[in-house]
């Protein structure tokens, strides 16, 4: 299989399931503030905490071109990891039942709550549904960008592949809150943390082992035995969880 190939793809699922999470938690909000303090403000909020994205990713993304390939690596690599070993513990907790899980339901009402007791908007033009939906935007947002430029700083070529999942994955998340107008509560939300977490924590390793100069056996191809070694430790971290959870509880 082509080089290119072997990374591109999976670096695509990663930055497609990562910003699918991000973009359902923001959605939420938004339609939160649409509902609650009007569309208009809303929507242009949340346009324009996409516009700061995209100059932040334009900016980022030209400044990691000017650092040499192996220290990029290096860097890029150990973040992946510890954004993918955040996210990996959370949905091991989260599966073990030791934390709940992710409620988008429980977040809008309690966003639409917050949002009704500051009373009504004075004119058409609602500074507060504006702020909420470009700050949340903004916040879920950035996570999203740091990690997709990450994966597409990793090799050459990959920031394409890298932004296109990203993209897909906001139009995916626009498309259904346009159609639904509801919080996307049955998305498995942990699920997919879970998948992220054990790709960005692969890709991590591997990457910060190729800029320490370290030859991996079977070069890219121990890409997927690290794929399925976090998977199979995150299973037995959850197994772990559950016993001793079980074991407080009686």
């Amino acid at each position: 299989m082509p080089l290119d190939m072997i990374h591109a793809g999976p670096s695509m699922l990663a930055a497609f399931l990562a910003s699918l999470v991000e973009c359902v938690e923001a959605l939420t909000v938004v339609l939160a503030v649409g509902a609650v303090r009007g569309w208009r403000s809303a929507l242009a909020g949340s346009a324009s905490g996409l516009l700061a994205l995209l100059l932040l990713v334009v900016a980022l993304g030209h400044a990691l071109t000017r650092i040499p390939l192996q220290k990029l690596q290096m860097v890029v690599g150990a973040l992946l990891l510890l954004f993918g070993m955040r996210w990996l513990r959370k949905a091991v907790l989260r599966a073990a039942g030791v934390i709940a899980l992710h409620d988008e339901t429980a977040i809008y009402e309690r966003a639409a709550q917050a949002l009704r007791g500051q009373g009504a908007a004075a004119h058409a033009w609602d500074r507060l549904a504006f702020a909420t939906a470009f700050k949340i935007t903004v916040l879920e947002g950035i996570e999203v960008v740091f990690i997709v430029l990450a994966i597409g700083a990793g090799r050459p070529g990959l920031m394409w592949p890298a932004s296109l999942g990203a993209l897909a994955a906001l139009m995916v998340v626009v498309a259904l809150g346009v159609v639904v107008h509801k919080p996307l509560a049955r998305v498995p939300e942990n699920t997919l943390k879970f998948a992220v977490g054990v790709l960005l924590s692969a890709f991590g390793t591997y990457w910060a082992g190729e800029g320490m100069g370290y030859a991996w056996p079977g070069a890219d191809g121990a890409i997927p035995l690290l794929v399925c070694v976090f998977l199979a430790v995150a299973m037995l971290c959850v197994a772990r969880c559950r016993r001793v959870a079980g074991g407080v509880a009686q």
